[in-house]
Formats: C-alpha cells, structure tokens, sequence
C-alpha cells in the first residue's frame, strides 16, 4: 500500500524506538534462544519469536503500569508455560535486564541524523525511561521529546502515548497536521495511526522474512502512506525530496 505524500510538508517525525531503531528481535533471541537450548526445545528462533508475541501484548494490556523489564520478564514465563518448560527467575531477569544490549540497525543512527536536518524529531515508544536512555547510546539521536510507557502508563497501541503526544506538539510548535508517524509494527503502531488520523511510514524491517516475529498480527484495520525497507531508504527519499523542492524554487 503506497500513496503520494509530500515529506517536505513535515515539521516532525515521530518514532517507534523497538523494531524500527533498535533490532528487538535479535536482542531478545539473544536471549531466547540459549534458554531453549538449555531445555531442550528444538525451536528456531523465529519460532520463539512466535510463541513469545502475544504474551508480551497480554501483559501490557493486563499491567499497563509494569515498568518494561518486568513486562518482558513476565512474557518470558508465559512464553514458558505455552512451551512446557520452566523459566528461572534468573532468565527472566536476564531477558528483563537486556534491553540496553539490544543492537541498532545498522542504518539507524545515520538515518536519524540526516533526518533531524530536516525535522524535529520525536520518540513515542514501549519501553522504560532508563532503557531508552541505554539504546540512545547506540543510536546518539537527537529527539525533540520522548514518550515512554513509563510516562504515560500504557502501552501502545492503546491511546495514551497519542495523547502524551497531542499534548507536546504545541510545546514544540508543531502543528499536528504536520506530524508524520514512522514505525515498524502494524500491530502497535499503524493500527493506532490509523485510529488517530495520523500519516505514516511503514518501516518493513521484516520484509525479507515470512511471519511477524515478536509482534502479534493486528487484529484492526491498519493504513500506512508510504512503504520502505530500511531507516536507510526513507533518509534517502527525505533527501531527494528536499533537494527536488530546492530544485524548483531555484
């Protein structure tokens, strides 16, 4: 699904952090994929990835305040159970703590800097205020804002990280019309998009692979306005489309 859209429009960008920024998926299978190994589940890692999903969306939606170490822990356990094997309190501290060992995408940082020239930047995302502060590191982007589940106890794709947003866009002097949405996951964010008349980017990190990994397949309707592969591919189609606009007032 593609659709005409002019970046140049665009005062902000708001982002998912966790399958767009930051590869989750390898951080957690990092984790997964020695425990299995440990219980004797001849699972590959896309499989765990699976059995894992809905029980982290469970959790969020039955503990929205639980800090994001202590969601993924408990994850980790049902994921367990579903599997017929246990998971140590020692496991599941080890998947909880892991958060800031957790690899950028290798295009992540560039893309975000070239797309802070153009503009003000902004995280909307799942995840604690200390874990992010341990993959910015990885990342070194400059954000305007950032919105944790910690800051608005809830996780998306419920309503509260948009009207945490809605609120920090006049601080920013953005209007909202102006605000284009950029994630990875359909699930947790182009569904809500959608629900709040946002614009948005799909980032298909997975497009190279069948499935949905560690995100549970969206069960609403989803729309996206534009399709890339990479943070990579839609820097680089930022770029072309403010250097044709220079073109043509020159």
């Amino acid at each position: 699904m593609t659709t005409d859209l002019d970046l140049t429009t665009f005062k902000a960008l708001s982002f998912d952090c966790y399958g767009t920024l930051i590869d989750w998926e390898a951080g957690m299978a990092a984790v997964l994929a020695p425990w299995a190994e440990e219980q004797g589940l001849d699972l590959s890692g896309e499989e765990l990835l699976l059995a894992y999903a809905g029980n982290e969306a469970a959790v969020e939606r039955e503990i929205p305040t639980a800090l994001y170490p202590e969601v993924i822990a408990e994850a980790f356990r049902r994921t367990g159970t579903r599997l017929g094997r246990p998971v140590s309190g020692e496991w599941a501290q080890r998947l909880g703590d892991s958060i800031p060992d957790w690899p950028a995408f290798p295009d992540s940082s560039g893309a975000l800097a070239r797309l802070s020239q153009h503009y003000q930047l902004i995280i909307l995302s799942n995840v604690h205020r200390e874990g992010f502060a341990g993959s910015n590191k990885r990342l070194q982007g400059d954000f305007a804002a950032i919105i944790t589940a910690e800051d608005v106890g809830a996780y998306k794709p419920a309503e509260n990280h948009f009207r945490a947003l809605d609120d920090t866009l006049p601080r920013l002097g953005v209007e909202r019309g102006r605000l284009l949405h950029v994630a990875q996951s359909l699930f947790h964010d182009h569904v809500p998009a959608k629900r709040e008349g946002l614009p948005s980017v799909w980032i298909n990190r997975r497009h190279d692979r069948p499935g949905w990994g560690a995100t549970p397949e969206p069960g609403e309707s989803w729309t996206y306005n534009l399709e890339f592969n990479s943070m990579g591919d839609f820097a680089d189609a930022v770029d072309r489309a403010f250097a044709d606009a220079d073109g043509e007032r020159a």
